[in-house]
């Protein structure tokens, strides 16, 4: 079994558990492929440095970072540098050999480059330009099974890379949870996503609510209905994991005792690939 684990980079997220976990699958012989996001940590370096982080809102409402030139340059130095660092620093000294991967090593991370968005600004729909993002479009899998296989853990960071209209590449932001999916889907590994609530909640502001899990199309949309703010990028990337061909998608608490065993155990919030049994079916219908 190969597990892919993505650790949130909220503020609130402590990655320590976690990293003792990935080290008992790997003394147990699992295979783990360790991703992690770190949109707190670019945003204060940004302010450290005097910039302000942009976020922008999509037509269809949803919230992301713009990256212009300069905050890609901040975005390259935080993730595949000191945060990637940290964490490959620690597996090591829980006697984990890890590897740390940005998404531009070995073409991991590929697809291409958008450099306009659509926004939303004061109700009005309007273009925005100079953005370095990228929608992941292939993941190279023979990199992450060579590593695998010599007996290394990776640890994997965007940015990915991004293939410019001209031709040649630009490495470019991408959203981390989005980037777990895609490597999930392509391993056809299992997807824990760990953040700083223990799952998805029909009501975000009650923990009692939590969602156990979703099997078919109908409580899929339940889930869906009931995302909010960030968990909504969330459940858009645990579908894209399955319908990639990953084997489940749990969301789970990054703080809790054993986040990843647990987690693989039954806590949190598991998304299994029968959610998308009647999209597929209707598809096969239309065709």
């Amino acid at each position: 079994m190969t597990v892919v684990v993505k650790i949130g980079g909220a503020r609130a997220v402590d990655p320590e558990g976690a990293l003792s976990d990935v080290a008992a699958l790997v003394a147990e012989g699992e295979d783990v492929v360790l991703t992690h996001g770190g949109s707190t940590a670019v945003d204060e370096t940004l302010e450290e440095l005097g910039e302000e982080p942009t976020y922008v809102e999509t037509p269809g409402g949803v919230v992301g970072r713009f990256t212009d030139e300069d905050t890609m340059d901040v975005f390259k130095m935080v993730m595949p540098g000191k945060l990637n660092t940290d964490l490959v620093e620690s597996l090591q000294n829980l006697d984990v050999n890890a590897v740390g991967l940005s998404g531009t090593d070995g073409k991991l991370l590929e697809g291409k480059r958008k450099s306009a968005v659509r926004v939303k600004e004061d109700g009005k729909k309007k273009i925005k330009r100079g953005d370095h993002s990228g929608k992941i479009e292939s993941v190279n899998a023979d990199l992450l099974e060579t590593v695998l296989a010599g007996g290394y853990t990776p640890v994997v960071s965007v940015p990915m890379l991004g293939k410019e209209k001209e031709g040649g590449y630009t490495a470019v932001n991408a959203d981390a949870d989005r980037a777990a999916a895609a490597i999930a889907g392509a391993l056809e590994a299992d997807l824990v996503v760990l953040t700083d609530v223990s799952g998805i909640y029909e009501d975000p502001d009650d923990e009692s609510t939590k969602i156990d899990s979703a099997a078919t199309p109908a409580e899929f949309e339940g889930v869906k209905d009931a995302a909010e703010g960030f968990m909504t990028k969330k459940v858009m990337a645990a579908e894209e994991a399955l319908e990639g061909g990953a084997s489940s998608v749990i969301v789970a608490s990054a703080n809790a005792d054993a986040p990843i065993t647990s987690a693989l155990e039954g806590e949190g919030t598991t998304l299994e690939p029968g959610v998308l049994d009647a999209e597929n079916a209707a598809t096969e219908v239309d065709q």
